[in-house]
């Protein structure tokens, strides 16, 4: 779903290499994120969103090992350091019923947390106008299978003061 016009938009595109890289990503894109930010992951099986999600975990300084959540829906990694908790949705398997995703309580985490959700498209964007869209798309002909490309697009005046060139 796109952002509505009047909303402002910043966005960064670059390209990632490795997993390592993915993940380096990921450490970066955390020291951006403060308790209230929702993250939306997209990109097709095996892209990547779990990588860079186990780079967010990392640079948020969180509890227990990020891995992805598609069978239990969502984990919460509670913060080690005093900031923020994880909080990390699959909404692969959730039908596109806006129920299924009120039943897992994202609006009563999103305030003093961070909300990552992979496969969110269409189903999380009316928990916050304010939030950064990741998309992930592999090199289309490239001989190397895990080059990507990586867009960051900040949605809402929350993003709109941050430099996402600098991830």
């Amino acid at each position: 779903m796109e952002a509505p016009q009047s909303q402002a938009t910043t966005e960064a595109t670059f390209a990632v290499d490795s997993p390592e890289q993915m993940q380096e990503t990921g450490r970066r894109l955390a020291k951006l994120l403060r308790p209230g930010d929702l993250v939306m992951l997209t990109g097709e099986l095996g892209a990547g969103k779990t990588t860079l999600t186990r780079g967010l975990g990392e640079g948020l300084g969180v509890r227990g090992a990020v891995t992805s959540p598609t069978f239990v829906i969502a984990r919460v990694h509670p913060s080690l350091t005093g900031g923020p908790a994880l909080v990390h949705v699959d909404a692969y398997r959730l039908g596109g019923g806006l129920d299924e995703m009120e039943d897992l309580d994202l609006d009563v985490s999103l305030p003093e947390s961070v909300v990552v959700v992979e496969w969110g498209d269409g189903k999380v964007e009316d928990l916050s106008e304010e939030r950064l869209h990741v998309l992930i798309h592999r090199v289309v002909g490239d001989t190397d299978d895990d080059r990507r490309t990586v867009t960051l697009r900040g949605l809402g005046s929350r993003w709109s003061t941050e430099d996402l060139t600098l991830v």
